[in-house]
């Protein structure tokens, strides 16, 4: 498992056992786990797992947003794909500067049987379809999540 991966699956046990009111107070909670994490790695993990700001009782609480996720996150990858381009074989995005990796994770977690897999640089994610035939089929379907924005 990544750091990454180890990291967000803390964030949501914690999220789901206390009441963090803060991004302090989160990055607090991982140090004392061992788990050194700086605050604009903590936005993106919020912005990719869906966490949201709630207000209960007049206090502000951090939670996970499963019912809205898989929409925020497709809203805000959508503002992140620059250009989408294709050939027989695969389909290249060109993303915001430090975001192709965020891209091909998200387009990795979708699950989609026609994608084979994805590679992120720094601003370029190549996703590989299943098969040449399918190569169309995931330039649309990436050029549907951006238009879903």
């Amino acid at each position: 498992m990544s750091n990454k991966q180890l990291r967000q699956n803390r964030i949501k046990e914690i999220l789901r056992n206390q009441i963090i009111s803060s991004h302090e107070e989160m990055v607090k909670a991982l140090r004392a786990e061992g788990i050194q994490v700086t605050q604009a790695t903590l936005s993106r993990d919020f912005a990719e797992m869906g966490v949201v700001r709630t207000f209960t009782d007049g206090k502000v609480r951090y939670n996970l947003n499963t019912e809205d996720w898989g929409a925020q996150i497709s809203k805000l990858i959508s503002f992140e794909i620059l250009n989408v381009e294709m050939n027989e074989y695969c389909v290249l995005l060109r993303t915001i500067a430090g975001r192709a990796q965020g891209v091909a994770h998200y387009i990795d977690r979708l699950n989609k049987p026609e994608i084979l897999g994805t590679i992120g640089g720094v601003d370029t994610v190549v996703v590989i379809p299943n098969s040449i035939k399918n190569t169309q089929l995931v330039y649309e379907y990436i050029k549907e999540i951006i238009r879903s924005s």
